[in-house]
């Protein structure tokens, strides 16, 4: 019997992207539920073998703005309090933290396009270590504290706080492995608003796209795959 997986979108373009094919290859059936049009309860995200929450253009603080996200982060909290595998990327990430009582809010400045990361002790005995010191892409403005109880990963200058894991199984990252180079344009269309906010010319993001994407590809397959084959073999 295939496995479930169910992943949460906030904006059709961020998607799982590499994720997908590998999930996929180990088992998992997948199945998108939409935020903000699909419901939350505290019983959404129980039943699924795995859930990985996707980024989006929104913060967790926006709850006046659009409501579904208390009740996304009370799912994602049970999920936690039930000691059952979760993924966050991004805003997914950000939702584990307010789920485990950590402030979110915004930060110094809008962290959009390739930086490398710092990885603390535990990152480079974690999932992580063979990112080193690679650039990977970074896309949020919203930085979180470290929730209690949880173990941080990784940083950067602008962002303590760029992974943590509760458990293992449960991993909080900021920035994004996921992407897949070759279908990048549709974020630079769907996030043009916010790239001319920031005074981000779409040109030196897609030159970053050619030039880092592939290698940042690589790394977060063996990443992502190491992750979820340490889930698998928790499940096991």
């Amino acid at each position: 019997m295939a496995k479930a997986c169910l992943a949460v979108r906030h904006v059709a373009f961020e998607d799982l992207g590499l994720l997908g094919p590998l999930v996929a290859a180990r088992g998992y059936d997948v199945r998108y539920h939409d935020a903000g049009i699909d419901r939350f309860d505290n019983k959404t995200l129980i039943a699924p073998d795995l859930v990985i929450v996707l980024g989006g253009p929104i913060g967790v603080y926006e709850t006046d703005a659009y409501p579904f996200i208390s009740d996304e982060i009370a799912a994602i909290a049970a999920r936690l309090a039930a000691n059952k595998s979760i993924l966050g990327i991004c805003l997914g990430a950000q939702m584990m933290a307010a789920a485990l009582g950590a402030r979110v809010e915004p930060g110094p400045v809008k962290e959009i396009g390739w930086a490398p990361l710092t990885l603390t002790a535990a990152g480079k005995t974690s999932v992580l270590a063979p990112l080193g010191i690679s650039p990977v892409l970074h896309w949020h403005g919203d930085n979180c504290e470290l929730p209690q109880g949880c173990e941080r990963l990784a940083a950067t200058p602008h962002c303590p706080v760029q992974a943590f894991f509760r458990t293992p199984s449960q991993l909080a990252l900021q920035f994004h492995l996921e992407t897949e180079p070759a279908r990048f344009e549709a974020w630079l269309v769907g996030h043009t608003v916010e790239l001319g906010k920031a005074g981000i010319d779409p040109r030196e993001i897609r030159r970053q796209v050619h030039t880092l994407g592939p290698t940042t590809r690589e790394l977060g397959a063996k990443v992502l795959a190491a992750w979820l084959d340490s889930v698998v073999g928790a499940a096991a």
